[in-house]
């Protein structure tokens, strides 16, 4: 309402309003400055005032331009700052906004008139008359900066089942750089192989008996590849997790604890979920990790397809995590939360259940030892681990988003892929791109790289980077001189400089990396946690790419930089659609400043290879499809912090096991006596779509 009154220009609703005009596209709460943060945390020192983050669409102007402005205080606004020309160096060009939902409905009605001109063709192709086919938009859309050309692949919609399985090999590139929907036009067409100017063209060489057609027919609901309705009845129900007497954390709010852990959480509506402030034992940790960005790059011999190098960032990856299923997608008892958002509306939505929030028991000891010599006893501690999780559906795909909390001081950090694959209509030599997965599709293979920001403040801001690793040495024994013994040998180094820091992606890191305090532990050694990253990560886009710059944080499987204000993200949501001359391009913030002693940001790429295969239908599966990194205590402590946990257990030959007060394990026949009373079941996922 603020906007609306105070910047003398019409606004539209973003959900009515024409690449012509101007529009509120949404609203974020502004992050405020690091400093600020810590003195108010920290210091006593005054609360940041709540700021909004506005971004507008001025389509109406001399100068199209999208343009960021911070507005507040809030809850009544009284001032506004533009903010774009200190963020980005200069006005952001219109051309590099996000397609928006209205976009993409003019879209599809162009491409649904410019179908009707070939009525014969699909009839026979594909037995339909173009109403029943859906489109799927590819990004990056053209070759060049300025251009909003876009190939949009045409699918069997089927009810009830995944139609990204179902390519007719019909491919349509649409030209909508217009800001006028009335002067789009259809550029080129695609079908089987071949290219056609438009789909007169195509119908023409139809009719003349020129042109090779797959018949398909149309697919049917309860036997259409990909569908995901159970064929069995459904059994007795599984093992099910449940606190016996009641969640062991707190949840107030943004703001969790857990056995020593406390963090504030959030969803920013482009980037997913980002944390703050994370602690133990009441000491920072982390100050800021966040999910940064979600590439997936594809190949194949269709033109959609090949030119398909999605950012995920631009599309919503917090906007499109919706709600999660009870008992499936996070344990039945878990919490649940609701996450809003305002984008490409005035009203803001809400994702109910959208983020959960629970205990989970890995099933696996931490530690332990059973002890036969000298003296009989058993001693260990259940693995188990405070778990943050929400899910974004990203089209066809679904990303699980994991954060864990252990008990020995560790975070960890993984993402899940799963969903449908992505496919092309198999032609020619299409199997060189991947696997056929069904009777005219191909599974496509492509890379899913993901991108964190870790701001790690290891017993305060300043820290340094330190790398260990092994080598052999060869030594005479020393007691005779007679013999060699091949000894391994700690090789220490501190890295001084970004250049030194930044490891490029698929070369051997260092086993041990560690961002180090100036002060020691109890044992002489410096204070430190360690980054440990699991990934199986594709090969990063050729730097010859035209618009390799705006992923070049893929270039680094990590990379460390001195914390800046004015570098808060690696990427850019405006990156997506001009790659060419990138809004944000990661590789401008490594410029070889020294990293000793200074605030330090941990940048973590992760992802993997994947060629899909009969078994990803109908879904990608998790198992083997997991990617991540840890946040090790490394020497922080003078010893493994979880001995102070209340579940440990210990056993020796001289007691009673099974005294409930010496074991707690003892006590669980009576703590779980009752099989817990659990909410009704519910699900609203539905309702905002």
């Amino acid at each position: 309402r603020y906007l609306q009154g105070q910047l003398g220009v019409p606004l539209v609703e973003a959900s009515r309003a024409e690449p012509s005009e101007n529009c509120i596209a949404w609203l974020d709460v502004q992050v405020p400055a690091k400093a600020e943060v810590l003195r108010f945390l920290d210091s006593g020192g005054a609360r940041p005032p709540r700021e909004a983050l506005a971004v507008l669409y001025f389509g109406q102007q001399l100068e199209p331009n999208i343009t960021e402005l911070v507005v507040g205080p809030l809850p009544r606004p009284a001032y506004h700052r533009d903010v774009t020309v200190r963020k980005y160096g200069g006005k952001v060009p219109y051309h590099r906004r996000p397609v928006t939902g209205r976009e993409y409905a003019e879209i599809n009605a162009l491409i649904l008139r410019e179908l009707k001109k070939a009525p014969l063709f699909l009839t026979a192709c594909c037995e339909s008359d173009g109403t029943d086919l859906v489109t799927l938009t590819t990004a990056p859309r053209g070759f060049r900066s300025g251009d909003r050309l876009t190939w949009f692949v045409l699918f069997h919609n089927v009810a009830g089942t995944g139609y990204y399985l179902s390519p007719v090999g019909l491919e349509v590139l649409v030209d909508h750089s217009d800001l006028h929907a009335s002067q789009w036009q259809l550029r080129k067409v695609f079908y089987n192989g071949r290219y056609f100017a438009s789909t007169g063209d195509l119908e023409q060489e139809f009719v003349a008996g020129a042109l090779e057609v797959v018949r398909l027919k149309q697919p049917q609901a309860d036997a259409v590849l990909g569908s995901m309705k159970p064929r069995r009845p459904p059994g007795p129900p599984g093992p099910l997790q449940f606190e016996p007497q009641g969640p062991r954390y707190s949840v107030r709010n943004n703001h969790v604890t857990f056995q020593g852990w406390s963090f504030a959480f959030g969803m920013n509506p482009n980037t997913g979920p980002r944390l703050f402030d994370i602690r133990y034992r009441g000491e920072r940790i982390v100050y800021e990790l966040s999910l940064q960005e979600a590439l997936a790059l594809y190949g194949s011999n269709c033109p959609g397809g090949m030119s398909t190098r999605y950012l995920d960032g631009s599309f919503g990856i917090g906007r499109f995590a919706y709600e999660l299923v009870r008992g499936l997608d996070c344990p039945y008892t878990a919490t649940y939360v609701h996450r809003h958002y305002l984008a490409e509306t005035d009203t803001p939505k809400t994702n109910q259940n959208s983020l959960c929030i629970f205990e989970h028991d890995s099933g696996l000891p931490l530690r332990r030892h059973f002890s036969d010599s000298q003296s009989f006893y058993y001693g260990g501690l259940r693995r188990n681990a405070l778990v943050l999780r929400a899910i974004s559906t990203l089209i066809n795909y679904d990303y699980i988003w994991d954060f864990l909390f252990h008990p020995n001081g560790a975070m960890e950090v993984r993402v899940h892929a799963t969903g449908y694959i992505s496919s092309s209509f198999l032609h020619g030599r299409g199997t060189d791109y991947g696997n056929r997965v069904g009777p005219h599709t191909l599974g496509t293979m492509h890379i899913h790289h993901i991108h964190y920001k870790v701001d790690l403040d290891v017993d305060g801001q300043l820290n340094s980077l330190e790398s260990q690793d092994m080598e052999y040495e060869f030594v005479k024994d020393p007691w005779s001189a007679q013999n060699t013994i091949e000894r391994p040998h700690l090789r220490r180094e501190r890295l001084e400089r970004e250049d030194e820091a930044a490891f490029p992606l698929n070369v051997p890191l260092p086993r041990y990396l560690s961002f180090v305090s100036p002060n020691p532990n109890k044992w002489g050694h410096p204070r430190s946690y360690r980054i440990q990253v699991i990934s199986f990560a594709g090969k990063h886009l050729p730097t010859t790419s035209s618009m390799e710059r705006s992923v070049s944080w893929g270039r680094y499987q990590l990379a460390v930089t001195r914390r800046k204000e004015e570098e808060p993200t690696s990427t850019s949501i405006y990156n997506q659609n001009d790659p060419w001359t990138p809004t944000v391009a990661f590789a401008d913030f490594i410029n070889n400043e020294t990293i000793t002693s200074q605030d330090l940001v941990a940048w973590i790429t992760v992802g993997f290879l994947h060629v899909p295969h009969a078994e990803d239908i109908p879904n990608t599966v998790t198992v083997g499809n997991s990617v991540g990194f840890f946040l090790r205590p490394y020497n922080y402590f003078s010893e493994d912090p979880s001995v102070d946990s209340p579940d440990s257990v210990y056993l020796s030959s001289e007691q009673d096991a099974g005294a409930c007060g010496d074991n707690p394990l003892a006590c669980l026949s009576s703590a779980a006596a009752c099989a817990p009373r659990l909410p009704p079941f519910h699900f609203g996922g539905f309702l905002n779509l």
